[in-house]
């Protein structure tokens, strides 16, 4: 008898492609991008041509040279939008050669050690966002603060950034650098500063929502991730803070909009089923929070993330039983 196995890989419904799925991807991403040029001006459009034409130029030298592809696989825009979405997650002014290391970490060591697209264990943009933190922490902390598209690349103006002020309330109880806050209406829009993809999340969301009426996610992660996050931050809201505040600020500040709708619905490193997509985004929203609150990091999506990518093998063995069926 035939045995059929089947792998985590990007499964591709009729009628679809990888290459057009992140086509799709890179499209939902525009508008995010748009916004962080406006506030951030060409650092935003230096730092993402050279994350992508790394990423790309890495893959094709790894491709020819090291596995001897005759195929090359740079034109599915898998690295052009591994790219992207590690430039999304750095400052707009962090030196140039820093970005190319992230680049060649993402996709020589998060993707193509594991063989290539379908095969990565954990998110590749994540994986070099997280080497370049633990390698530079100094560079990847300094965050430009939105000043318009006359902004330059290397003398942007710097500030902390909303998760720092939310995390010293937590810790130490003074409401008073509620004060040193972004209003909850410029945390929507994007007046604030931090990464490319933390200035955007109005922007973010709109993406994700036509991502999910296109039918390339689903709604499961990002639902479950937002809503864990939402109830978390319910409960851990500091006295003399306002809930629906500290919520607020907690799911528009940082990396959530565009971890829970871009880089967690990741095809390869996320379970294929519903119930093992719900435990994900629920793993993911509760290990971000406990690092935001008690850990040494204001921001914790890219930590929770590849901890969960780790756990899918073992999401993707787990079946509801069904009704009627006879446990084994």
């Amino acid at each position: 008898m035939a045995h059929f196995i089947t792998s985590p890989a990007p499964h591709v419904h009729s009628g679809d492609s990888v290459r057009r799925n992140m086509a799709l991807v890179i499209l939902a991403l525009m508008p995010a991008y748009i916004v962080s040029v406006i506030e951030f001006g060409c650092g935003a459009l230096i730092t993402a041509a050279i994350a992508v034409a790394a990423c790309v130029l890495t893959e094709w030298l790894i491709s020819r040279f090291i596995l001897k592809e005759q195929r090359q696989s740079i034109g599915d825009l898998s690295a052009v939008l591994t790219g992207l979405l590690l430039a999304f997650n750095l400052p707009s002014s962090i030196d140039w050669w820093i970005v190319v290391i992230g680049a060649i970490v993402a996709i020589g060591v998060g993707k193509m050690t594991f063989g290539g697209l379908g095969q990565n264990l954990f998110n590749p943009a994540l994986v070099g966002r997280v080497f370049l933190l633990i390698s530079f922490p100094a560079q990847m902390t300094t965050w430009p603060l939105p000043k318009g598209f006359e902004t330059s690349y290397v003398d942007a103006e710097t500030g902390a950034t909303p998760l720092y002020f939310l995390k010293q309330i937590m810790k130490t109880g003074d409401t008073h650098l509620v004060d040193h806050l972004p209003s909850l209406r410029d945390a929507l829009f994007g007046v604030m500063g931090g990464s490319l993809g933390e200035v955007a999340a109005l922007a973010l969301i709109l993406g994700g929502v036509f991502l999910i009426c296109t039918r390339v996610i689903t709604w499961h992660i990002p639902v479950s991730i937002i809503a864990t996050v939402a109830l978390f931050a319910w409960i851990a809201t500091p006295a003399g803070m306002a809930p629906h505040t500290f919520i607020g600020y907690q799911l528009l500040s940082g990396g959530l909009m565009l971890g829970a709708f871009f880089m967690a619905t990741d095809y390869v490193t996320s379970p294929m089923t519903a119930w093992g997509k719900i435990i994900f985004g629920v793993g993911i929203g509760l290990l971000m929070m406990v690092i935001r609150t008690w850990g040494a990091y204001p921001e914790g999506m890219s930590f929770a993330i590849l901890i969960m990518n780790a756990c899918v093998p073992l999401l993707n063995r787990f079946r509801p039983q069904r009704f009627g069926e006879k446990k084994k």
